[in-house]
């Protein structure tokens, strides 16, 4: 196995109100769009996939409440993070933890998309971002 992640689905209740949501924040939805939705994000894809057919497609039936698993925006400045955190508000999504100085010495915060998903919004300055977007582990 390669060491990457190509796709991150997210199983969604309603796939036009998160899509909208994932494009008002400035992703570009893919001209895919029967039955699902995907960004380019980077190296990576996010897809949104109605959870009734990810769980006919998996043989696994999702449980409620808060996941285990969030994802996670590192920005190249202190000051971009609140702009995300911000336009994460007006899309539609709440701010879970409003940004602040991290124990390790950056600037982060969390927000919610529409159907409570969590994102981590973080600048590291010990974690390189390249022209392309793409995040690497300090040398």
């Amino acid at each position: 196995m390669e060491p990457r992640i190509s796709i991150v689905t997210l199983a969604v209740d309603d796939l036009d109100r998160q899509a909208a949501f994932y494009e008002a924040m400035g992703l570009t939805r893919h001209r895919i769009r029967d039955g699902v939705a995907f960004f380019q994000m980077g190296g990576a894809i996010l897809g949104l996939f109605p959870r009734d057919s990810a769980e006919e497609d998996s043989g696994v039936r999702f449980g409620e409440g808060v996941s285990k698993v969030y994802l996670a925006y590192n920005t190249r400045s202190d000051a971009e993070v609140n702009e995300v955190l911000a336009l994460s508000e007006s899309s539609g999504g709440h701010i879970v933890k409003p940004a602040g100085r991290a124990f390790w010495g950056g600037w982060y915060g969390y927000f919610a998309d529409p159907e409570g998903n969590l994102w981590e919004v973080a600048h590291n300055p010990d974690f390189p971002i390249d022209a392309g977007g793409r995040i690497s582990l300090p040398a």
